[in-house]
């Protein structure tokens, strides 16, 4: 990472040219594994085993839900939904494989760094539901079938209508260094969430390390989720949030709170969410049905319309108000370098910014 001292200017002509290419890091194949079809004897099979363990990084309201809608298509199979930050489930389930625990059946994650490694350690299981071959872009499937994006948004800044005048609100990551914003800002942590460790990836990397040193002086709240800024900026204990997921404020903006979302004029951060099944499950068959479940179009448009995630799913229809991601500038983070990268990034924000 460099360490280059940008200017306000500077910062506004960030170029996201370094974030082209595939979301992962590896070229696909000419051809994934052929799908995997929801049979009768999965289902079987499935229910004799009864139960499944989600690990989730998503939000707990979400991993539920789908957890509960399930269990209602498939009445027998129980689903045991353990909820963390993704760099708290990456931990777990390391320390759980290291000590020879067979728990996890199920897990997604919002850093895409992690399928890597688990892939390397072969602790991933190849298996494609048959919606993921058909209706999913190759660039969301690893090669190998190991797993897909189940879902996706992006980190986003935001304010407080009641707070901040939209002529006056910030339009960029150059703006929210703004004297006027001195302890006014909220933001997530990196070593807590996935979604935030990749935005701090993409940040030191298009913007310097500079960027966040000065973002730093500006006495800013620290928060552990990425869910986490938008709760504070709509209960007004701050006026504007440095990050957080953009899909908690187009819900919030639905509901009619005084919340607005800003896709900065650099670019808005990307972050992907996928699925894979462990190797090591207790229930291999159950973890299958759930996770050909998830990609449904059903499970997907759910995710969509009720929790305003975006899919790849090609059937599945956009929320009406979203700002489509075609419109949107994005930076896209190669997961190699966020996993090479990680220690490093959580270890040097954590001293730019004293916590």
């Amino acid at each position: 990472m460099r360490d280059r001292k940008w200017s306000r200017r500077d910062l506004l002509k960030a170029s996201t040219a370094s974030a082209a290419g595939l979301l992962f890091a590896e070229p696909l194949k000419a051809a994934v594994p052929p799908a995997e079809e929801v049979t009768p004897a999965l289902i079987e099979a499935a229910k004799k085993e009864g139960k499944l363990s989600f690990y989730s990084a998503l939000e707990l309201n979400t991993a539920e839900r789908l957890a509960r809608t399930f269990e209602a298509k498939y009445p027998g199979i129980t689903v045991r939904v353990e909820r963390s930050g993704a760099e708290r489930i990456f931990q777990r389930i390391a320390q759980e494989q290291g000590s020879g625990i067979k728990a996890v059946d199920v897990t997604n994650s919002t850093d895409t760094a992690h399928y890597l490694e688990w892939k390397k350690n072969d602790w991933l299981a190849p298996y494609l539901p048959s919606d993921v071959v058909r209706h999913f872009p190759s660039d969301q499937i690893d090669r190998d079938g190991m797993y897909a994006t189940s879902c996706a948004w992006t980190e986003a800044i935001g304010y407080n209508t009641n707070l901040v005048k939209r002529e006056e609100a910030p339009k960029s990551y150059a703006d929210l260094l703004d004297p006027k914003w001195t302890g006014k800002m909220v933001k997530a942590h990196p070593g807590y969430s996935g979604a935030i460790l990749t935005t701090t990836f993409l940040l030191a990397r298009d913007l310097g390390w500079p960027y966040l040193e000065k973002l730093a002086q500006q006495k800013i709240m620290q928060v552990q989720s990425a869910a986490d800024p938008p709760k504070k900026i709509l209960l007004g204990e701050r006026a504007v949030m440095a990050d957080g997921n953009d899909y908690n404020l187009v819900l919030l903006k639905d509901q009619g709170k005084p919340v607005e979302v800003v896709y900065p004029a650099e670019g808005s951060p990307l972050i992907i969410v996928p699925s894979g099944i462990f190797r090591s499950a207790p229930n291999p068959n159950a973890a299958r049905l759930f996770q050909s479940f998830f990609f449904s179009a059903e499970a997907q448009q759910m995710l969509v319309d009720v929790f305003a995630h975006r899919s790849f799913h090609s059937q599945v229809k956009e929320k009406g108000e979203h700002i489509p991601l075609s419109s949107l500038k994005l930076l896209k983070a190669d997961p190699a370098q966020v996993q090479a990268q990680s220690e490093e990034i959580k270890a040097r924000y954590a001293k730019i910014f004293g916590v």
